[in-house]
């Protein structure tokens, strides 16, 4: 072979292998734009459903803390009501004493004044009965409509 085909080939081979490089060099930077771009892109949706979890919890812990609050006045309203059911039934024994040494008109007034009151008890009853149903309905609409996993 004649020194200039072989310096022919050689020039051409390194040509070809520099042009190889350089454009390995090349992909190799498009490759790791990619992988950077996907990065920042999981890192954005990361970031997205650590603000959604955050949300939730501060939504839930404010709930939470409402319920607490809510046991707690429930548990003051109940321990006023046992208080005021001690001093009924208290009153309800002294009434039952003079009623027995009443005279028969104050035993009809009092008669019809126990009418009035349970007629207005029974209906407050049912009143409370119907918000406790609506109520009632309320939470397991809520539970059917909790999305379950």
């Amino acid at each position: 072979m004649k020194p200039q085909t072989i310096a022919a080939v050689v020039g051409a081979a390194f040509i070809f292998g520099g042009g190889w490089a350089a454009n390995g060099w090349r992909l190799g930077q498009d490759i790791a734009q990619t992988k950077l771009a996907h990065t920042q892109e999981l890192a954005a949706r990361d970031a997205g459903t650590f603000a959604v979890a955050q949300a939730i919890d501060t939504n839930y812990q404010g709930a939470l803390n409402a319920s607490i609050q809510e046991q707690a006045r429930l548990a003051g309203a109940a321990a006023v009501a046992t208080r005021n059911a001690g001093r009924l039934r208290e009153q309800l024994t002294e009434a039952d004493k003079r009623i027995a040494t009443a005279s028969s008109a104050a035993v009809r007034d009092y008669a019809a004044t126990a009418n009035k009151l349970l007629g207005q008890c029974s209906q407050r009853y049912t009143e409370l009965a119907a918000k406790a149903d609506g109520h009632a309905l309320d939470a397991r609409v809520c539970r059917a409509a909790w999305p379950v996993n």
